[in-house]
Order: C-alpha cells, then structure tokens, then sequence
C-alpha cells in the first residue's frame, strides 16, 4: 500500500522551478537538527535563502509532499 501512494506521489507533485535541491537538503538538516518542528520551517526558509514568506511556505509544502519519496522507509522500494 505505501509503495502505491509514493508511486501516486510521484506521478501528482511535480516540483516547481522555484524549489532547488539546496532548499529540499536544508529542511532535511533542519529536520535532523531537531531545531524546530518542521511546521514551523517557514521562518528558516526565509532567513536562510531571502525568500519571500509565501515561496517558503510552498517550498515547506512541496518538501513535505514528496519527503516519503525522497526518503523511503529501508527495506522498501518507491
């Protein structure tokens, strides 16, 4: 079942231009960091790339989305 819903995950989120591969590994060291709950990952986003609140917001969004696509659970295939 999960292999089904990153499969649709997949074929649904197509990653703006706007978000770069800097900004998906940064949310995944903030993550690690432990530094702050991930919903509040926006105000981070802001003051590390100097993007506007709403851009951050949908970064945050599209990481979020996509994060079991990106990371799958060990021992399973995406």
């Amino acid at each position: 079942m999960q292999r089904e819903a990153n499969k649709m995950t997949k074929d649904i989120i197509t990653q703006p231009e706007y978000v770069t591969q800097e900004h998906l590994e940064f949310l995944d060291e903030l993550r690690e960091s432990g530094v702050t709950n991930m919903y509040g990952a926006t105000s981070y986003l802001v003051d590390e790339f100097d993007i506007e609140e709403k851009i951050a917001r949908q970064v945050l969004t599209y990481w979020m989305k996509t994060f079991g696509v990106r990371h799958p659970v060990q021992g399973t295939k995406a």
